[in-house]
């Protein structure tokens, strides 16, 4: 997948000029703009149709349409996935935890190598599990980055977070990198989730995964992932995908668990292929 084109960052007032900076840096925002508020977003006629804004809530991206929709924010103190999650209610009926192995007495290291805007990452967590998420697209990563720090400055979620890890860069070699290190542990578990295209057009994708999409595209290279991923799992590699879709890189599972929309296919370790190599290709 080609890397997205930068997005204007557009800056609230009460936002301070050092962490401004440092959202400019993380995203690597080819301009940077100053608003008081984001009624004032939607006079700007002439700007972009996709901002990332920022203000005393955080990072968000920011479609400009008219009404001006709401931002899409990664939250997990607030909301749909917050409440599924808040302390005290068990999430072990989540399908993607029954997927990867997490019950009572069973908390395995996973590798989100796909993490996107980390909901299934965060439910794991959740259930205990350690999960480091990867994600290549410096725009979600800094949004997962935001969501993170805010779910850490709530007591109750403090633990939460402590057990979740965030790589930004590419998974390929990260997974390469994991690989080479014969010191470094192995996760139980490698999840895969990778951006599949929405062939149903008349279909109403909700509105985060619209932004979603529009900011990192495709992933074209996601077969490369499951070679990868079942070398180093000790335990399986669990891959998300559309109840209809074909298989990842054209190789059944051992197993599948299949929900309304949704299933999960289940993969055994596997060795990679004699002669390939787990360290990392080329320069970057």
């Amino acid at each position: 997948m080609m890397p997205a084109a930068p997005l204007w960052l557009v800056v609230a007032d009460t936002v301070s000029a050092a962490q401004r900076e440092r959202w400019q840096q993380a995203v690597g925002a080819e301009r940077v703009e100053s608003l008081p508020s984001r009624r004032e977003l939607s006079r700007r006629d002439d700007w972009p149709q996709l901002l990332l804004w920022g203000d005393e809530e955080g990072l968000a991206l920011q479609a400009l349409a008219h009404p001006l929709p709401g931002p899409v924010r990664v939250d997990f103190v607030s909301g749909a996935l917050a409440w599924r999650t808040r302390p005290g209610v068990s999430a072990a009926g989540e399908m993607v935890g029954k997927a990867c192995g997490a019950r009572k007495g069973a908390t395995p290291r996973v590798v989100d190598a796909t993490a996107g805007l980390g909901r299934d990452a965060w439910i794991l967590a959740t259930l205990g599990c350690e999960v480091t998420l990867c994600e290549r697209s410096p725009v979600i990563a800094a949004l997962l980055a935001d969501g993170l720090a805010r779910a850490a400055a709530v007591p109750e979620l403090a633990a939460t977070v402590a057990r979740m890890t965030l790589l930004p860069g590419d998974s390929v070699s990260h997974l390469q990198d994991w690989l080479a290190d014969e010191q470094r542990t192995r996760p139980e578990v490698v999840y895969l989730d990778p951006m599949f295209p929405h062939r149903d057009k008349s279909a109403q994708v909700k509105q985060d995964m619209r932004l979603f999409r529009d900011v990192v595209g495709a992933d074209p290279d996601a077969d490369a992932l499951l070679p990868l991923a079942r070398a180093l799992a000790s335990r399986r590699v669990v891959v998300k995908r559309p109840r209809l879709a074909p298989d990842l890189a054209g190789q059944a599972p051992h197993q599948r668990m299949i929900g309304q929309s949704n299933r999960f296919d289940l993969y055994a370790p596997q060795a990679l292929p004699q002669g390939a190599s787990p360290s990392r290709q080329g320069g970057a």
